[in-house]
């Protein structure tokens, strides 16, 4: 089985940038097993193709508008994936939606996708999240873990990210 966790997102624009770090938070708290990646896809567009081909579970984690109070954090499932993927948070992304429309063209999408999103509260320039958004990234990881635990994919905690705790 081959999963991918995609974290993407901008992470000079603030919140933007959730997905990557959620991404990079889960890569440390857990070993993953075999045939499950971590890809930090920040802005990356097309050239995502190749590494989403043949995937099995892709699970996206990203800062999404939802018209929600920010920090909310969202779990979509399936073909309610796509949707959320319509409305690009900056003019110049080139949209996973794109990708995953491409990789559909090619008869080679996701047989399962998963994106926990979380509202941003602010895209302005700075590398920081805002609080509301940063005290969620935890919660993203564990919907990611919980997600993949549901699928039969166990990860196993890092002995320093038990220790921590």
């Amino acid at each position: 089985m081959k999963v991918i966790i995609l974290g993407i997102g901008n992470t000079i624009l603030s919140d933007e940038g959730v997905g990557v770090h959620a991404a990079e938070a889960l890569r440390a708290a857990y070993t993953l097993p075999e045939g499950v990646e971590v890809i930090d896809g920040g802005t990356a567009g097309m050239e995502l193709l190749d590494p989403l081909s043949g995937v099995d579970l892709l699970l996206v984690l990203d800062a999404v508008k939802a018209k929600r109070a920010p920090g909310t954090v969202i779990l979509l499932v399936g073909k309610e994936v796509p949707v959320f993927f319509r409305s690009k948070l900056s003019p110049h992304q080139v949209s996973i939606c794109d990708v995953l429309a491409s990789l559909e063209f090619v008869g080679d999408p996701p047989k399962d996708l998963v994106l926990i999103g979380c509202e941003p509260e602010s895209l302005e320039l700075g590398t920081e999240l805002t609080p509301a958004v940063a005290e969620k990234v935890p919660e993203m990881v564990a919907m990611a873990v919980a997600q993949l635990a549901a699928r039969g994919i166990r990860l196993s905690p890092r002995k320093a990210a038990v220790e921590a705790q």
